[in-house]
């Protein structure tokens, strides 16, 4: 490896190695290796940015950083101390193929503006006016039979601190990704996490039926095991059912971390709509309290088994040894 800092005049120098600080967190941790290989320089100015990007999954759009840990079984492989992917704290539009996110610079939590939760808001909607903190009263907080969860939303006069806006300021519990010997990466806690706390909205790329089933195609021909989440709630009249289709797959959060239980795991998913929002979010809050270190699980859903599917690696009593996949 040549030290690339004895060619060329200083001042051109300085120009590249200034370039090369902000391109090189652009870059796949592949296109990483390849170039930090080509000289000494460019192998320090690398090294850094593997750094943060091990310390913190979220690109500093979470209130806390989520770091990549290895247990002691994994460490002894040989592999990236990160799973590479495209940070997204809330639901988002479908994604062009070659979309580029920097990650492991000194000012990623600045390069970008935490995204409006609400893709989508209801023109003319009515909200709450309460005064000063919305409680029990709170008409948002009201649900009817037919929504799992009801918060304030764009159409509401209270401000982001009120106490029924738990879900769209995002991650506020510790957590951690860490590798498994079989599993790969997981979700844990890195704090007590108690009963009905709210854990992550469940991110990604919001597609269409007929795109999500172009992915899953895809997903199958290559035999890998994607993020790809089918939601169907059940609106107020009880004859239609609304589908939602989340691909974390190379767009998401750490909620795409989170392993399958096939004894339901520690989480329960719940569907929040916000008054003046017309798409719902798909949320995780804890189904009871959750110990620091432990990880975090929840069931894939009620769905067909395929005879040749993914080993299922829960661990639990009830577990049928092969993961649930939906016929999308």
């Amino acid at each position: 490896m040549e030290d690339c800092r004895k060619t060329g005049d200083r001042h051109s120098q300085e120009a590249f190695f200034r370039c090369a600080a902000v391109i090189l967190p652009y870059l796949s941790p592949t296109e990483l290796a390849a170039i930090s290989s080509s000289c000494k320089t460019l192998y320090e100015i690398s090294k850094p940015i593997t750094a943060r990007r091990a310390s913190d999954a979220s690109r500093g759009f979470e209130n806390l950083p989520i770091p990549f840990l290895k247990s002691a079984a994994a460490a002894a492989a040989v592999s990236h101390p990160y799973s590479y992917f495209i940070y997204t704290p809330t639901q988002t539009f479908r994604v062009i193929d070659d979309f580029r996110q920097p990650w492991g610079s000194d000012d990623d939590a600045r390069l970008e503006a935490r995204p409006d939760p609400f893709l989508f808001r209801v023109e003319g909607a009515t909200g709450c006016g309460c005064p000063s903190g919305c409680g029990e009263l709170c008409p948002c907080s009201k649900a009817d039979e037919s929504l799992l969860t009801r918060e304030c939303g764009p159409s509401c006069q209270c401000d982001s601190g009120c106490g029924n806006r738990v879900t769209e300021g995002g991650v506020t519990v510790r957590l951690k990704i860490v590798k498994d010997e079989r599993k790969g990466w997981c979700l844990h806690a890195a704090e007590l996490i108690t009963t009905g706390q709210f854990v992550c909205e469940y991110a990604g790329e919001l597609l269409s039926t007929k795109d999500a089933r172009q992915r899953q195609l895809s997903y199958d021909k290559i035999a890998s095991t994607p993020a790809l989440l089918v939601v169907r709630e059940h609106l107020p009249s009880g004859n239609t059912c609304m589908r939602i289709n989340i691909d974390a797959t190379r767009i998401g959060n750490v909620a795409r971390f989170i392993n399958h239980s096939c004894d339901g795991g520690n989480l329960d998913m719940v569907v929040v709509r916000s008054s003046g929002s017309l798409l719902p979010r798909v949320c995780l809050f804890a189904s009871r309290d959750i110990q620091e270190n432990e990880e975090l699980a929840f069931s894939y859903g009620e769905v067909g088994i395929k005879p040749n599917g993914q080993p299922c690696f829960c661990g639990s009593s009830s577990c049928i040894g092969i993961l649930p996949s939906e016929d999308t």
